[in-house]
């Protein structure tokens, strides 16, 4: 997979050399290029933000660098690529759709995929309403709050959805096991030793019968997402009813 991260804050992406993500880059499973979106700036002062037109707070980042800056990184794309080939351009902002498992895992199996996070106010509209000429454009959100700026949910974005890459994972079988693999929370963990400062691993874990593990772990998920997160123990409900229908 090809990742282009285009932002005035190209370093802030550094730490995708690291852990897992580094490894896959290493490897040739993955591949990011970074871009200073002021290179590409028609102003002799690099500026790309400019005021918002009707007046309000805040600056609003300019359309034109944007486009050169896409423009630039469709260069890496086949000239007779595929409408279902083509770059998918992901936008960081809290009026996107919302990032679950199930869009990190069909992003996944992407071959090119490029972020434009904005700062400011956000990124001129016409750039989403240009774009869709080139890109298969998705607005994404991380979640109901506001960040300074995109870089951070693009780094969150980049983590959910490489890591489900085949062969990114020492173990695959992990993704199946973790939370939202199966719509539900993941069960309690542990670890050595059996006993910690007066606190014990469930009995059950250390009793070798593998069928009461696996019954217990599911229980587990059971009642740690109806306890925590209703909303999702509610679509757990519906999809079993369902699949019973």
């Amino acid at each position: 997979m090809r990742i282009d991260l285009i932002s005035i804050f190209p370093e802030f992406f550094d730490v995708l050399d690291l852990s897992l993500i580094g490894k896959a880059q290493r490897e040739g499973l993955v591949t990011l290029h970074r871009h200073q979106l002021r290179d590409f700036s028609v102003d002799k002062h690099r500026n790309v933000d400019d005021t918002p037109t009707g007046g309000g707070a805040g600056m609003v980042m300019k359309p034109e660098p944007w486009a050169m800056a896409l423009e630039h990184v469709l260069e890496h794309t086949a000239a007779d690529a595929s409408p279902e080939q083509r770059p998918i351009l992901i936008v960081p902002t809290p009026a996107g759709e919302v990032l679950t498992q199930r869009a990190a895992q069909d992003l996944s199996e992407a071959q090119h995929l490029v972020f434009a996070p904005g700062r400011f106010e956000g990124i001129d509209q016409r750039v989403l309403e240009w774009a869709p000429q080139h890109f298969d454009v998705r607005p994404m959100s991380i979640g109901d709050y506001v960040l300074n700026g995109g870089e951070s949910a693009v780094v969150v974005m980049v983590e959910a959805i490489t890591r489900l890459i085949p062969g990114v994972l020492g173990n695959p079988e992990s993704l199946s096991e973790e939370s939202h693999a199966d719509g539900l929370l993941e069960y309690p963990v542990y670890t050595k030793p059996a006993i910690w400062r007066g606190l014990s691993v469930p009995q059950i874990l250390i009793s070798g019968d593998h069928a009461k593990i696996s019954a217990w772990r599911a229980e587990q998920q059971n009642l740690r997402t109806r306890k925590i997160r209703p909303d999702l123990w509610a679509k757990h409900v519906v999809a079993q009813e369902s699949n019973l229908a």
